[in-house]
């Protein structure tokens, strides 16, 4: 965008470096996939793409006192690959608190624990002691007679554990009468045509890598306690009353926000069915993962928004918290606002789901269709916490990305999401979340490639690559390319994507397909390359009319030039350039024609870092 008052863009001209088409290198293990058909070099899945899938049926039992989860979960499992497999691995991520676990992230010693119990497995008709259970950590792996290409295979599991009381490592009790349940039941790794079976362990800061499935799930709580999950609620009736049933089917049909627990109710009681317990039953279809929270106080407001024109469909957004945190009586705003945006505006595509309850939690996750988000004193961090981990909807349970191995194919995008959206919830806010933070570890030591697997940073390098650095990749491809044109490019990615597993060069390859344009350059550049963001103001000419300023590109890292011109009366102008320039040259020349007295030029902008502002300013001395 380019702002004008005063000053009048003639000319852009560059120094040119080398002009040859860029090839993206693909790394050995990921080129099987392309030569075995099933990813293709222009982003599609190939002819030969597959994944398999499970249909999981889960009863489970919590006891709020104790913290105990029990449960039994059935899957029948699918096997689409064009492998016979004769093993079967599983994670069972509470074993992150199990006693004697590899873990990355601290573990108070009153919640170590000794894992996840299995009190019985079995696959189709074969019982399997346990001692052919070989865990190790949160991988466990079991041994069956064969499971052929095209074949289908029954689990029957019964197990135990004991939910975290603190240390909090994306579920546990967040207090008494209160809890968030994530990762509570063995689950069947991913097997793909890249890795075959996903065997890296869950330590703590990576995040995961599932399967798509569908999963119909019976939650059995004391009674008072009410139950929020993935999925739909299938049999309201059956626990809670019927005045409770109304507001919600109330809410899932209009705007305004809904009471459908307050605190006069939470008073009164009698929101749930009277009986000793009483078992919630949920259904979600296509999904990566489920959780749930329960309660036996908390505050429930629910609305709902039209996310698409064409069909009038609606997703109902809920928010849950405890009476005395405040910012939370605003959040089912913020939520709502979040989802129409990310409806209409960035990415525009429909939200995916029937809800979204963003839940007054212990952390600040994602989960399908729910947020755990802790209570924030400031209004503006509740906005970016809310939109951040709601933008998580999209990437990576819609798309399926391996958080895992790519963190920055999901953080970057809910990054990217949260700068965009916030300032449309709040029109005072200017997001810039973890721009500093890059600007001040670029080129360190603790700086790496953002195409570094995730498995092998940590820390600083870590939060860097997977959040803000390749937010603002994201943020300059928008830029140059124009909001219409990566919209397209964006969809066409999400279009093939959706409900499979992209790994980074299926991104590459379908934005480059998508726009018609070869990125390639930039992609290597920003995402593979190392370097740093460092513009410079390398030389001011005065000429007969205006002025003639050679800008560098020293770094490697493009960034676009925001240069603004003070003039003597302090008016500003802005001169903006896209990441484009940068292409073919290494320096460029822009000149100026000034209707009145320039007093400096100063390079920089909220979402351009730079390593060096000492050679950003002149000043017509």
């Amino acid at each position: 965008m380019l702002i004008q008052r005063s000053l009048v863009l003639l000319a852009l001209f560059g120094s040119v470096i080398a002009n040859a088409q860029t090839a993206l290198t693909i790394p050995r293990n990921l080129r099987t996939a392309y030569e075995k058909e099933t990813r293709t070099s222009t982003g599609q899945p190939g002819s030969k793409y597959w994944q398999n899938t499970g249909t999981y049926t889960i009863d489970v039992n919590f006891n709020p006192d104790t913290r105990q989860v029990t449960g039994k979960v059935d899957i029948e499992y699918v096997n689409n690959s064009p492998a016979t497999l004769r093993q079967i691995v599983f994670k069972l991520y509470p074993n992150i608190y199990k006693k004697g676990t590899v873990r990355m992230m601290a573990v108070k010693p009153s919640d170590i624990t000794d894992g996840v119990h299995i009190s019985s497995f079995q696959y189709n008709n074969t019982v399997v002691d346990s001692s052919r259970l070989r865990i190790e950590g949160t991988n466990m792996m079991v041994p069956v007679s064969q499971l052929d290409p095209g074949g289908t295979m029954h689990f029957s599991i019964q197990y135990t554990y004991t939910l975290n009381k603190t240390s909090h490592i994306r579920t546990g009790e967040i207090e008494p009468g209160a809890n968030f349940i994530a990762y509570f039941f063995p689950r069947i790794a991913v097997y793909d045509d890249v890795d075959g079976w996903n065997m890296e362990p869950y330590t703590g800061p990576q995040e995961f890598y599932n399967d798509f499935g569908n999963f119909n799930v019976a939650i059995t709580v004391p009674t008072n306690y009410v139950v929020w999950a993935t999925g739909d609620l299938a049999n309201c009736n059956e626990v809670l009353t019927e005045k409770y049933c109304q507001r919600l089917q109330t809410a899932q049909q209009q705007n305004d926000v809904v009471d459908i627990i307050d605190s006069v109710d939470l008073r009164q009681k009698g929101i749930t069915r009277p009986n000793a317990f009483n078992t919630w039953k949920f259904t979600a279809t296509n999904v990566s993962d489920f959780a749930f929270a329960v309660s036996d106080h908390y505050m429930w407001k629910s609305t709902s928004i039209e996310v698409d024109a064409a069909t009038k469909r609606r997703t109902r957004v809920d928010a849950v918290f405890k009476q005395s945190h405040k910012d939370y009586y605003d959040v089912v705003d913020f939520g709502r606002k979040t989802v129409w945006a990310m409806s209409y505006v960035f990415p525009r595509w429909p939200f995916p789901y029937s809800h979204e309850t963003i839940v007054d939690g212990l952390d600040q996750m994602e989960y399908p269709m729910m947020v755990n988000d802790n209570p924030l004193e400031s209004r503006a961090e509740t906005i970016e916490l809310v939109d951040h981990e709601v933008f998580h909807t999209m990437f990576p349970f819609y798309m399926g990305t391996n958080e895992t191995k790519y963190g920055w194919m999901d953080e970057g995008w809910a990054t990217i999401g949260e700068w965009i959206i916030s300032s449309i919830i709040d029109s005072n806010l200017k997001d810039d979340y973890g721009v500093g933070g890059y600007e001040r570890t670029a080129g360190t030591e603790n700086d790496g490639s953002i195409s570094t697997l995730s498995t092998q940073m940590t820390g600083v390098n870590y939060f860097v690559n997977s959040y803000p650095k390749p937010a603002l990749g994201y943020l300059y491809i928008k830029d140059m390319l124009g909001d219409s044109l990566f919209t397209a490019a964006l969809h066409y990615y999400i279009q093939h994507w959706q409900g499979k597993h992209p790994i980074p060069f299926d991104f590459f390859n379908c934005m480059n397909t998508g726009s018609g344009k070869n990125l390639n350059w930039f992609w290597k550049r920003w995402f593979i390359d190392g370097g740093v963001p460092d513009l410079s103001i390398k030389k001011v000419t005065k000429t007969a009319t205006g002025f003639s300023l050679v800008i560098a590109c020293t770094g490697n890292k493009p960034v676009p030039i925001d240069l603004s011109i003070t003039y003597s009366d302090d008016s500003k102008d802005i001169v903006h350039r896209s990441v484009a320039v940068w292409e073919k040259a290494n320096s460029v020349t822009l000149t100026l024609t000034a209707k009145k007295a320039v007093k400096s030029f100063t390079l920089g902008g909220i979402y351009v870092p730079d390593v060096n502002r000492k050679d950003n300013l002149w000043n017509n001395n």
